[in-house]
This record gives structure tokens, C-alpha cells and sequence, in this order.
């Protein structure tokens, strides 16, 4: 009997110390998981669209809370003022979610740009949205009030060739941030301010 009290002490010992290690180690590495994510996955996006700016939009960052959930928002400043701001939401693709990141121009509410950041499309098609610039060139310009939506839907962006439904998760995805956008646009527009040079 004692052997077995010992052996569960011994094994629920060696789980918690375990336990620990794992979650330092988690802790630990947080941050730098994050900047790696930011400079190899959303980083390209956000400096394409921000492009031209007088700083590091991946440095100058702040986080809004969003009910549950907390958003990264990615300032550039033009001209000394901190007046555009980047960020991520998602739409529904063939294959999954898609990671969507839009820049807006704080002061026009028009898009600077738009970028895929992840996806699971099909490779050769769907996977276009995130490669082919013409398909992206689209949305620059555009308010972000107002919905987006491919043409055959009645709308003003041409479908990547043979993805429809990616070039549909990708609209949704832009549409969905101008929601996002005039939710939170106070919030904002007072954090990115703290970023002007």
C-alpha cells in the first residue's frame, strides 16, 4: 500500500512540476512567437498596405477589447500624423477561414489596401487572392462603409479566376471590418493619436 501512495505522489509530482515547466515555457516564448508571427505572416500584408509610411507599423501597435476578444491594430503615420491604421478579420473560404487584413485612412475611411494573411485555399486557385496584386488593387480606394461583394453578386470587385468563393470570403472579410471598424472607431482614432510624430 505504501508503494502504491508513493508512486502516486511521486507521479502527480513529476505532472505538476511538468505542468510548470510548460507554462513558462509557454510564457516565455509568447512574445516572440507573436513578433514572428507579425513579421512572417500578417508583417508583409501590413507593410504593403501601409506602405509609405514614416514608421515601423509592426512596433507601433496597440490592442483594443472587443467583447471576448482582443484586436491588434497596426498604425502608420504619413506625414506626422498618426492617420491610417491596419487590422485583421476573417471571412469564409473554400477551404476554411481566411485571414483578411485591411488598411484604412482614419480621416477619409477609405481603404489603403487590403492583404491576405492565411488561408487554406485550394493551391494554384483560391490561393491567388492572397498572391495576385490586380485582385488586392481593387479595394484601394473604396469606403469602408460601404458593403463589398464580387460581381456576380452585384458588386464592384472581379472574382480571382476559378474562386469565386474565396474572392467571396475575402469581400465578406473587408465587409466584416467595416463593421469592426465603425464599432470601434473612437477607440481608435484616441489610440492611434498617441503615435503621431
Amino acid at each position: 500500500m505504501r508503494d502504491v501512495i508513493r508512486m502516486i505522489v511521486v507521479l502527480a509530482t513529476l505532472a505538476a512540476v511538468s505542468g510548470f515547466v510548460l507554462w513558462g515555457v509557454k510564457t516565455g516564448t509568447a512574445a516572440k512567437i507573436e513578433y514572428q508571427q507579425l513579421k512572417f505572416v500578417k508583417g508583409p500584408a501590413i507593410i504593403e498596405i501601409l506602405q509609405g509610411c514614416t514608421n515601423d507599423p509592426i512596433v507601433d501597435r496597440f490592442k483594443i477589447k472587443d467583447g471576448e476578444i482582443e484586436r491588434s491594430f497596426y498604425v502608420g503615420v504619413f506625414d506626422g500624423k498618426a492617420n491610417a491604421v491596419a487590422y485583421e478579420t476573417f471571412g469564409k473560404g473554400f477551404g476554411g477561414d481566411i485571414g483578411v487584413m485591411v488598411g484604412v485612412n482614419l480621416e477619409t475611411d477609405e481603404l489603403l489596401g487590403m492583404g491576405v494573411t492565411t488561408h487554406a485555399e485550394t493551391p494554384g486557385l483560391g490561393s491567388r487572392a492572397k498572391d495576385d496584386p490586380s485582385f488586392r488593387a481593387q479595394f484601394k480606394g473604396l469606403s469602408i462603409t460601404e458593403p463589398m461583394k464580387v460581381k456576380p453578386d452585384g458588386g464592384q470587385i472581379d472574382a480571382v479566376s476559378g474562386a469565386t468563393i474565396t474572392s467571396r470570403g475575402v469581400c465578406q472579410g473587408v465587409t466584416d471590418s467595416a463593421e469592426l471598424y465603425s464599432r470601434l472607431k473612437p477607440q481608435i482614432i484616441e489610440q492611434a493619436r498617441t503615435f503621431a510624430q
